[in-house]
């Protein structure tokens, strides 16, 4: 696995293949190759057991596959959200291991029943032999029917391969990074480099390294309850600190000593994912936020990553707007479902869904020490 960057991290050896710029995915249908057998022999779809050895390296191996397939996030959604998690895996006769699929079930009485692969975090899905991820889709689809759930959705970087329709409500915004910051930052509109260059007059700097894993939450529970939305527990940070080690990079840009805006994401093959971060309302003036993401390329490039994947965001509104500025290319993300329940639901829920604006109105008034105490018990049901 790519060991991450930054203050006190290693790097790693850049390739000569070319950067993607969409999909990684092999072409619809193929599948990823796990043995020369053929025909394909009997599979049995099994619980993920205690062993999680065969499951990673088949993640590692597999082209479509991302670090959120991990095995590791199985304990961690279980313990620290109390989430149900039904990872399963295919194999044969003999006990080869043929395809996986990490499946979380969230369900409440206020925001409904969903299957998600994965919950939290913007990718999952099957992986593994076509016969294998075919067999997955129709187990995850069976499960869903007889449990009732309201939607299953599976989170896949692949828009083919499943007999289930896409929903393309979310996309990202992916930015193939040169060898050299310097030529990543004279491509950048002269409007931008003033961007980034006014908060380094103003004497700010950035940390990276695991110790600035605590100031980052710091800023990002003050902007998730400022935007109005619930933050996750600091539980889960703790445990993807100490879980995914040689994967998670966490930033912070301060002024002195006082954090102002903090990112936290991870290294995957050649591509940096930007999962979580946030500025503070009083850091604007400085444009700490523009500082955070240029830093965080600056140290990609240097650790030989190619790809700076920004996350999620709505099309059109405005975090799409701020990745776009930065010379990305859109790339919208391939979320398969499968609607059970008779509400004909068409994601999970979401401020954008008109039934549930009222939600970031009234979050955004709570003292900040109350939302830091009920949203990590509410964040548990919004996948």
């Amino acid at each position: 696995m790519t060991r991450p960057w930054g203050r006190g991290c290693s790097g790693h050896r850049r390739s000569k293949a070319a950067p993607p710029t969409a999909s990684t995915c092999p072409s619809p249908g193929r599948g990823d190759a796990v043995s020369p057998a053929a025909p394909y022999p009997q599979l049995e779809v099994l619980p993920l057991d205690g062993d999680r050895r065969a499951w990673d390296e088949l993640v590692t191996r597999a082209k479509c596959s991302s670090f959120c397939h991990l095995a590791g996030w199985r304990e961690i959604l279980s313990d620290v959200l109390g989430a149900e998690c039904l990872h399963w895996q295919v194999v044969d006769a003999a006990g080869a291991l043929h395809g996986i699929l990490p499946l979380v079930r969230v369900r409440s009485r206020i925001f409904g029943h969903y299957l998600v692969s994965l919950p939290f975090l913007n990718y999952g899905g099957p992986l593994g032999s076509q016969a294998a991820q075919d067999r997955l889709v129709q187990e995850a689809v069976t499960e869903a029917r007889r449990t009732r759930a309201d939607l299953l959705e599976l989170r896949t970087r692949d828009p083919g391969g499943f007999d289930l329709p896409v929903s393309s409500r979310k996309i990202t915004v992916l930015l193939p990074l040169p060898s050299d910051a310097e030529t990543l930052f004279t491509r950048f509109p002269a409007k931008l480099r003033s961007q980034i260059r006014r908060p380094m007059k103003e004497g700010l700097d950035v940390r990276f390294g695991p110790e600035q894993r605590e100031p980052f939450y710091e800023v990002f529970a003050r902007t998730m309850r400022d935007l109005g939305t619930p933050v996750l527990p600091r539980a889960l940070f703790e445990r993807v600190a100490a879980t995914f080690s040689d994967l998670v990079v966490f930033g912070v840009v301060y002024r002195g000593e006082q954090p102002l805006a903090g990112g936290c994401g991870f290294v995957w093959r050649e591509e940096f994912e930007m999962s979580w971060a946030g500025s503070l309302r009083e850091s604007r003036r400085l444009a700490a936020n523009m500082l955070l993401y240029w830093a965080f390329m600056e140290h990609a490039i240097s650790g030989g990553v190619r790809v700076f994947n920004f996350g999620r965001c709505t099309p059109g509104g405005s975090t799409h707007h701020f990745k776009t500025q930065w010379g990305g290319v859109d790339v919208p993300l391939s979320w398969h479902q499968s609607v059970s329940g008779a509400g004909g639901v068409r994601g999970t829920p979401s401020p954008d869904d008109p039934a549930y604006s009222w939600g970031p109105r009234l979050w955004r008034r709570l003292p900040l020490f109350v939302a830091n105490r009920l949203g990590p018990r509410l964040v548990r049901f919004l996948p």
